[in-house]
């Protein structure tokens, strides 16, 4: 079972106990990585998220060996994602259809 740091699905009934949704009703997951999740963040969730079929995956990686990037993932194959867009951290990142909005990223801070 993996926890996201951020989950978009549907509003469905659900009581105080039901803390948990099954995957394939996610359309969006969020990780925000931290110098002892990055690896996580990058390799392992993402393949679990992409063999859900979970539509949508941003990674916003304040570690990312480049520099800190957002990025988009989608179009989920068995467990693989193709990268749909990144950013630097200050630059726009455009989410598509369902959400069709921009995420101001000029707030996000570095290590």
């Amino acid at each position: 079972m993996l926890i996201p740091d951020l989950v978009v699905a549907p509003v469905r009934d659900h009581t105080e106990s039901d803390t948990h949704i099954p995957a394939a009703l996610a359309e969006l997951v969020v990780e925000v990585t931290s110098k002892s999740n990055a690896r996580h963040d990058r390799v392992s969730k993402p393949a679990a998220y992409a063999a859900a079929g979970i539509p949508l995956y941003l990674l916003v990686d304040a570690w990312a060996p480049d520099g800190p990037t957002v990025t988009l993932y989608g179009e989920p194959k068995d467990d693989v994602y193709r990268p749909l867009k990144s950013v630097k951290f200050g630059e726009p990142i455009e989410l598509p259809a369902p959400f069709d909005l921009v995420i101001d990223t000029a707030g996000f801070t570095g290590t």
